[in-house]
């Protein structure tokens, strides 16, 4: 059968099956799926885990010797299988195909593979596991997705964020759920159980280095061009990487581009500003920053991040971090370039 990774948990609390397939590329929900089995199968009694990885010289025989071998304890076994290039192989589809036509009590199969294709999904080992176990495909959240998938996780920890606090946590982690879930616990150790809002979440996630490439950009786009390389300048004594601060700037200014051509095309500034989903607080200051240069001038900016990329990449010899001060002193719309 195929299952939801969100229809996991009642799937296993009503039984366990003797084979479970775990497939995909977004590592959060793939873990969390897996030690959802692990955990159960452990409860139902397969204390003995056995893990297999299958890569250059791995015997499929391994997978079936270890199904008939007995411990010495008797204990039922779980096979954590491992295929990190999502293909069994010729050997392996027979293998997979032999273990399932004798599924035994007494083992439970999990296998973790990346997300497969069509064809891999139409196989006979595939079609076989999806028959007698269960197959559950890990999709990625989208954009549009994850501020609400955001506010689920908050809310499962006891924390009540407004719509504007969980925009900002989705915009703030990229579709990084690993570093979301991080940012969550972060938050249900600092704040009781309750409503949150984006002032209580923006001071809690806040990097512990005390300057922060957020307050960079604002700092940037308030036109405070002094304390910006401040900023800056304390960044990089804190040992900041370069491609942190210039992802920062660059995100800040492809957003400004894309409004500002937006707004080129129609008048109503305010459209564009909806259109990119710009959250209230800082609707003031991405308004100024539009009305003060023009699309061109902010796709300049954008061309100089893409040389900066390349010097901290090693592919021009220019200074990373001189670069990084004239893109701040552009948004501060304090410099020759804009």
């Amino acid at each position: 059968m195929r299952l939801r990774p969100d229809q996991l948990a009642k799937s296993l609390s009503q039984r366990l099956l003797p084979v479970y397939l775990l497939s995909g590329d977004e590592p959060l929900q793939l873990n969390e799926s897996a030690d959802a089995i692990r955990r159960v199968a452990r409860e139902a009694g397969y204390q003995n885990r056995v893990v297999l990885e299958v890569s250059t010289g791995f015997r499929w025989d391994d997978l079936l010797a270890e199904a008939n071998s007995l411990s010495l304890f008797a204990e039922k076994k779980l096979l954590d299988v491992r295929i990190p290039n999502g293909k069994p192989g010729r050997e392996g589809s027979k293998a997979l195909d032999e273990y399932c036509a004798n599924a035994s009590a007494d083992n439970l199969l999990l296998l973790t593979l990346p997300k497969l294709d069509k064809s891999q999904q139409s196989s006979k080992w595939f079609k076989r596991i999806e028959q007698v176990g269960g197959v559950v495909q890990i999709w990625p959240i989208s954009p549009q997705q994850l501020p609400r998938w955001i506010d689920q996780r908050l809310r499962q920890v006891g924390l009540i964020p407004d719509a504007e606090a969980a925009k900002m946590l989705a915009d703030r982690v990229e579709g990084n759920l690993l570093a979301a879930q991080q940012e969550i616990e972060k938050l249900r150790l600092i704040h009781d159980a309750g409503h949150i809002n984006v002032d209580q979440l923006l001071a809690a996630v806040t990097d512990n280095a005390r300057y922060d490439v957020f307050e960079l950009v604002d700092t940037a786009l308030r036109q405070q061009p002094a304390r910006c390389i401040k900023v800056l300048q304390g960044l990089r004594a804190e040992g900041i990487a370069a491609p942190i601060v210039l992802w920062a700037l660059h995100r800040e200014i492809a957003q400004l581009s894309e409004i500002a051509l937006q707004a080129e095309q129609n008048p109503n500034l305010e459209q564009a500003l909806a259109r990119a989903r710009v959250w209230e607080k800082r609707k003031g200051l991405i308004r100024q920053a539009i009305q003060r240069q023009s699309a061109q001038q902010w796709l300049i900016l954008l061309s100089l991040c893409q040389i900066a990329d390349a010097a901290i990449k090693g592919a021009n010899q220019q200074d990373p971090w001189r670069l990084l001060e004239d893109i701040c002193l552009g948004l501060c719309a304090h410099s020759a370039l804009v």
